[in-house]
């Protein structure tokens, strides 16, 4: 008898989640069932909620969302050696992906389908609650940093070569959940980084690896970042939060070596987002303005940049690369830290809607939690 399973639902269109019972699927080639024992809240989640039709189209309600999560091994599927049941993991849920588009493999559940190149075993001394806290935005900086469409680095390793002549990245928005895993693995990979948060997160920053950071609210930034460049080779930038790509495109313009920005989110208009559905018409025309203007000072720059889609790794070689050559030794030798730190709301499904709605209003090197 498979176990039962219970969900938090988005039952339609912006519509609040509700826990109902969800089917138990079980596990198919190179997959495992996970059971659930920690989930956090990624602004993918309350995005889809609040825009309906406007982002990942294809989904049909109801519908089990989230991606991250970390637990226990339940199930393990055809041609799975990685793995066995019982052993502690942090996963990848991509249900929301259109190449997936199931339920199944949503994390806001108990028991949920992951498959096995987007997940690694964790060590006993790391909590459920700390590692569920990495895996859309580890995929997400490491699709930025390591696909060819990218900005094309070289993988992260536990020992990373060093050189006199290293190239550097920019990662503006570093003490976001995106930036940490960005930061730490461009410096596994051998690569110096300069970042930029609010000052209090500077010293966080500094304890990923970053070699400079800077204060992104300075009038002077831009300024200060293009003089540390002086005598560096770019290796691109990393785009996160409002206002990052122009600001990256301002330093890249003025620096020599690769100009190209891997941009892990888009500016929202002065007004925000729409409150009700009179605002759509001029929220989407605001986005376009801004996203014409965009286009226009890459031009002028000779910049280029491209948006992430944190889970192509799913279809391709980095899924392993990470999750299975670099991410299970890095935590078990304590070279990876599981930052930002967690943000625990409450503990059962019914908490997933509270722990939404304050990701959704900001926090600050915090990464929102939910027991289960």
């Amino acid at each position: 008898m498979p176990p039962s399973n219970q969900a938090a639902w988005i039952p339609s269109q912006g519509a609040l989640l509700e826990v109902k019972p969800a089917p138990y699927t079980p596990p198919g080639e190179n997959e495992i069932v996970v059971k659930n024992a920690a989930v956090a809240i990624n602004p993918l989640d309350w995005f889809k909620q609040r825009s309906g039709s406007m982002f990942a189209a294809w989904v049909k309600y109801p519908f089990i969302m989230g991606a991250d999560l970390a637990g226990e091994v339940f199930e393990v599927g055809k041609g799975v050696t990685r793995f066995r049941v019982g052993d502690r993991v942090v996963g990848h849920a991509v249900g929301i992906d259109e190449r997936s588009n199931k339920s199944s493999e949503g994390a806001f559940q108990e028991y949920t389908v992951i498959r096995t190149n987007l997940a690694s075993p964790i060590p006993d001394f790391l909590s459920y609650e700390q590692a569920c806290v990495l895996p859309l935005c580890l995929s997400t900086a490491s699709c930025g940093l390591f696909m060819k469409d990218y900005l094309a680095l070289s993988y992260p390793t536990l020992e990373p070569k060093t050189a006199a002549n290293k190239e550097t990245l920019l990662v503006w928005g570093g003490s976001t959940s995106v930036g940490c895993n960005a930061i730490q693995l461009a410096t596994a990979a051998g690569y110096d980084v300069i970042s930029t948060a609010s000052s209090q997160n500077h010293t966080l920053l500094k304890k990923l690896g970053a070699v400079e950071v800077y204060d992104y609210k300075s009038p002077t930034v831009i300024r200060d970042i293009i003089n540390a460049f002086k005598g560096r080779k770019s290796a691109g930038a990393f785009a996160v939060g409002q206002g990052s790509l122009k600001s990256c495109m301002e330093v890249l313009g003025s620096c020599k070596g690769k100009k190209f920005i891997a941009q892990a989110t888009f500016d929202l208009p002065s007004q925000g987002f729409p409150k009700g559905a009179l605002d759509w018409p001029t929220f989407g025309l605001s986005m376009g303005v801004m996203m014409t203007s965009v286009v226009v000072k890459g031009v002028v720059k000779g910049v280029k940049r491209k948006f992430i889609w944190g889970s192509d790794n799913m279809v391709n070689e980095l899924g392993k690369a990470i999750y299975e050559d670099y991410l299970p030794r890095a935590l078990a030798e304590a070279k990876y830290i599981t930052a930002p730190e967690p943000y625990v709301v409450g503990k059962g499904l019914e908490k997933i809607q509270e722990a939404m709605d304050l990701n959704r209003k900001g926090v600050s090197a915090k990464k929102v939690v939910v027991t289960l």
